[in-house]
């Protein structure tokens, strides 16, 4: 499955201009910083937090080292980012020496059962800081996604299915996944122990959310 090839929304993304704004807030109070965002994408948004003087890690399957590597090269932030070789399951459980103060993931939730979502959101608050902020992008149920849905009926802890043929082969997408809707999200951080300071559905139907360590 190809979760970070889905591209149903362009422009401006609301949930990194909150979380660039939250890095700033907090550059400006404290001069380090600590950013975790996995999957790594084309490692654009790690680019932007390093270039606020943050210092990233970037979490993604150990296949993809050459090419992030790469990009992370020709940003000019070989210095600022370091790139971990695990996939968003094996990473979450991985021990840090420090805390960190953000952390941003794009859609790899959605190829987890919503019990083992819960789990590893669990893991991701653990390398919070107190007080840090976590940042969750989501797959919408009410997106073009859910067209054909295989597990459109079914309740959120036991939603996990295919998504419709056409829809699969359009984004890229083989395996089966658990959609979101907007108050999934809300429960889904609320029951990892997660305080929840926002949520927002897009124009595009993917549902975000920000949560807080307390």
């Amino acid at each position: 499955m190809n979760i970070n090839a889905v591209h149903l929304e362009t422009g401006a993304d609301e949930l990194e201009r909150l979380a660039l704004e939250e890095c700033f807030k907090r550059k400006r109070h404290d001069h380090t910083v600590s950013v975790f965002v996995t999957p790594a994408g084309r490692c654009e948004l790690a680019a932007k937090f390093a270039r606020m003087g943050a210092k990233v890690d970037v979490a993604d399957v150990a296949a993809c080292r050459q090419d992030i590597e790469g990009r992370i090269l020709a940003a000019d932030c070989a210095t600022d980012i370091r790139f971990i070789g695990a996939a968003l399951t094996e990473a979450a459980g991985q021990p840090v020496d420090d805390p960190y103060d953000i952390i941003f993931v794009r859609r790899g939730l959605c190829s987890v059962p919503y019990p083992e979502a819960k789990r590893i959101v669990r893991q991701l608050l653990q390398k919070l800081k107190i007080g840090g902020r976590i940042y969750l992008s989501i797959l919408g149920l009410h997106s073009e996604l859910g067209d054909g849905y295989g597990a459109l009926d079914q309740p959120v802890g036991k939603r996990f299915g295919m998504l419709a043929p056409t829809v699969a082969q359009k984004y890229a997408i083989a395996s089966e996944v658990c959609l979101y809707t907007e108050r999934d999200l809300f429960m889904l951080l609320l029951e990892s122990g997660a305080s929840v300071l926002r949520t927002m559905t897009t124009s595009y139907g993917s549902v975000k959310a920000v949560g807080g360590r307390i």
